[in-house]
């Protein structure tokens, strides 16, 4: 995989003239899901001095934006005006009649060294005013990734919050070999599920990978040697290495017929907490990726599995059997300070926590059926059930902590069949993913530079 290219965003400073002061500027409630969904008009962009892609990247962004429950893209047949201007203001009475809140106008042009220069403004057609203007300038082949840059600047200055079309997802792709056996490998794409390529090959099984904070590497988990054993895969240069390779093959010394599970970097990069099996079952530790030295975390008689770090690095939250039943505990990082948190009927497993800081996501089985729901990460208040179905799985956050991926399965007549959706914060807006065949263990990546 090669490096992200970088695109360069300079601000657009305009000082126009407001209609309409007595109105509160446009401002989209995050909180409610896609009731009600802001009406938005995108014309395709215009195509100026060689420039080209405008439609498509148009409709790149009113599919971003739409995607996220928040915004209704108003049908093209319905505009009255044509603009051909990108430095014009808008006839606004013409957008106001056919009930569009915010207008979306870009250009396209070709600079003298090939690249495109794309630059758009977003109006509010009520106060008749510029909320933000802003230009992108990359290579031609980058346009997709310039049109996600142009959803996030509408998606913040529309919300409040910062977006998340500018990401890729790993997962597992899920199918058969050429003999029928089952496969497991590892496949990544943009998350509105374009360009999507394998990074693993069919010779072993390969799943549940994370993202680092840089979104240059990730872990996941290979059955390369026979057992569970955690690598780490570096995107830039494809060199992959083992860390806890049963025998002692890797980086760092377990039992020869123990396993490593599902690692999570923390927050700085610098460290990875990760399940062990040793002779009296798992326990959480930490894998310092600098030293190489590898620090226990947690003892007990029970398994502690599927640890995963608070934004800020100070705490980590896991799953244990300690109570008799799987539940989520919260521990500081150094392993100390131990509290439950969960306390609902059912098994808890596969938490994770905001980028925000505030909630953590988990899965609940009670009484034959699966849970994806959240829960205060301090274990105050109640926990809020998202989606309820037929079996359910490794959730992951989108970088603003609005969103939710995770595996969710279904009855079918070859058995249960995976795929991967989407849920947002308030339990809406429900979306299976773009995929092709089977797919399950999905990673979010940060926002990327």
């Amino acid at each position: 995989m090669t490096q992200p290219i970088r695109l360069f965003a300079a601000l657009i400073l305009f000082v126009l003239p407001s209609a309409a002061w007595a109105q509160e500027p446009l401002q989209v409630d995050i909180s409610r899901g896609h009731l009600d969904p802001t009406p938005i008009a995108i014309p395709d962009f215009i195509e100026t001095v060689g420039g080209t892609r405008g439609a498509d990247i148009a409709a790149v962004v009113a599919a971003d934006l739409e995607s996220s429950g928040l915004f209704s893209t108003v049908d093209e047949r319905a505009f009255i005006e044509d603009i051909s201007d990108f430095n014009l203001r808008p006839r606004f009475q013409d957008w106001r009649v056919i009930n569009v809140d915010a207008l979306l106008i870009g250009q396209v042009t070709r600079q003298s060294d090939g690249r495109l220069l794309v630059g758009f403004r977003l109006w509010d057609t009520r106060l008749q005013e510029q909320m933000v203007g802003l230009q992108f300038v990359s290579a031609p082949e980058n346009w997709r990734r310039v049109a996600h840059r142009v959803a996030d600047a509408v998606y913040e200055r529309l919300t409040g919050e910062s977006g998340y079309f500018d990401t890729r997802v790993i997962y597992v792709s899920e199918g058969t070999g050429p003999r029928g056996e089952p496969m497991r490998r590892l496949a990544v794409m943009d998350q509105d599920g374009a360009n999507p390529s394998f990074l693993t090959d069919r010779s072993y099984w390969s799943l549940l990978p994370n993202y680092s904070p840089s979104a240059q590497q990730i872990t996941y988990v290979s059955f390369l040697d026979g057992q569970a054993t955690t690598y780490v895969y570096d995107l830039e240069s494809g060199r992959q290495e083992a860390l806890f390779a049963s025998g002692g093959a890797g980086l760092a010394r377990i039992d020869p017929d123990g396993q490593s599970l599902s690692a999570r970097f923390s927050p700085d990069g610098d460290q990875l907490a990760v399940s062990i099996e040793l002779q009296a079952g798992h326990d959480i530790h930490l894998f310092d990726l600098r030293s190489r030295s590898l620090r226990r975390l947690t003892e007990h008689p029970a398994d502690d599995v599927e640890p995963s770090f608070s934004p800020d690095g100070n705490r980590i939250v896991f799953s244990s059997g300690r109570s008799g039943g799987s539940q989520l505990y919260v521990m500081d990082a150094n392993g100390g300070n131990v509290q439950r948190i969960s306390f609902g009927e059912g098994r808890y497993t596969a938490p994770v926590w905001s980028p925000r800081g505030d909630l953590i996501a988990f899965v609940k089985q009670h009484q034959g059926q699966f849970s994806l729901g959240v829960v205060d990460a301090d274990g105050s208040g109640e926990e809020r059930i998202l989606y309820q179905g037929y079996y359910v799985d490794t959730p992951a956050w989108s970088p603003n902590g609005r969103v939710i991926l995770f595996t969710r399965g279904d009855r079918g007549r070859d058995g249960t069949q995976y795929e991967i959706w989407s849920i947002d914060l308030a339990g809406f807006n429900l979306r299976r993913m773009p995929i092709t065949g089977q797919s399950s263990d999905p990673a979010w990546s940060p926002l990327i530079e």
